[in-house]
């Protein structure tokens, strides 16, 4: 069987090496990126990302501190508590968590709330009141402790309004 001839190759392009100025423009451009990078681990927070750390894969929760789960209901005329969250309201809770500041800012936001939860639920008995309530799980060396305290930081009167 006789050899085959070595295929035909590309000419091999030429190194084409950058000038001085064009180093110095990259050198600086890098300086800068790894400057903003460093910045933002040392002091960056979730608002910085990409330039800072995501807190809750970076840091780690002390073991004995609570642990904090905010919730919202409405209130019957009756007292009973109905859950506000999720598919009820078309809200996922870090969402809502996210727009906290805002809302206890302009509790009346929390009426939007209680209409669409009307909306949804048209044979459910009428609510009265809507609250934002935080509950604190006591924990002793990463375990629950079963004791548990609720705080309501945000509360709205849905008789006043009218609804």
């Amino acid at each position: 069987m006789p050899l085959q001839p070595a295929p035909d190759l590309p000419a091999v392009a030429e190194v084409v090496r950058l000038s001085p100025a064009a180093r110095l423009v990259r050198l600086v451009a890098a300086a800068a990126v790894l400057v903003v990078v460093l910045a933002g681990t040392v002091w960056g927070d979730d608002d910085a990302f990409p330039f800072g750390p995501f807190r809750m894969y970076s840091t780690r929760a002390d073991p004995d501190q609570p642990v904090i789960s905010t919730r919202v209901v409405g209130l019957t005329a009756a007292g009973e508590e109905v859950r506000l969250s999720g598919g009820q309201v078309g809200l996922r809770r870090a969402e809502f968590e996210g727009q906290l500041p805002r809302i206890e800012a302009d509790p009346e936001l929390l009426g939007l709330l209680a209409e669409s939860y009307a909306e949804a639920n048209p044979d459910a008995e009428e609510l009265v009141e809507v609250q934002v309530v935080q509950r604190r799980f006591e924990l002793s060396a990463g375990r629950p402790t079963d004791t548990f305290t609720d705080r309501v930081i945000v509360e709205y009167d849905l008789e006043e309004d009218g609804q």
